[in-house]
């Protein structure tokens, strides 16, 4: 299972890429998978203000629905449209075309945030 090296993670199965102040977040591999076919994807809506571990949004599969989490602080700035129209990207490259939206950074990011190897740890642990 994919766990890139230059993203961050969080406990709930967030990631995060940090470019400046902006911040493009999705689910992992790992949670496309626990999730199954995903069918419905409601991501915050642009100008959302967001808390690093609060619910944003929601994620529903074949399966089940689950709360999406921001893994930072800001205001959304844009959401994948095209994840929303198709939302079996997230299963199919979660990484990638995958991504669910972005947040503009207020202040610094949560010290709390996984390194790879550290959210490679967390999904070892629970398999």
């Amino acid at each position: 299972m994919a766990v890139p090296e230059q993203l961050h993670y969080t406990a709930e199965h967030e990631w995060v890429a940090i470019d400046g102040t902006l911040a493009s977040v999705g689910i992992t591999e790992h949670a496309a998978s626990a999730l199954g076919d995903v069918v419905y994807v409601s991501p915050p809506a642009p100008g959302t203000k967001v808390t690093a571990g609060e619910p944003c949004g929601e994620i529903e599969s074949t399966k089940s629905v689950s709360d999406l989490y921001s893994p930072v602080d800001g205001e959304v700035t844009e959401v994948n449209t095209e994840v929303e129209e198709d939302p079996g990207q997230v299963n199919a490259d979660p990484y990638g075309i995958g991504w669910l939206f972005k947040v503009r950074l207020a202040g610094q990011p949560p010290a709390d945030l996984l390194s790879a190897d550290q959210y490679a740890e967390l999904i070892k642990e629970a398999d």
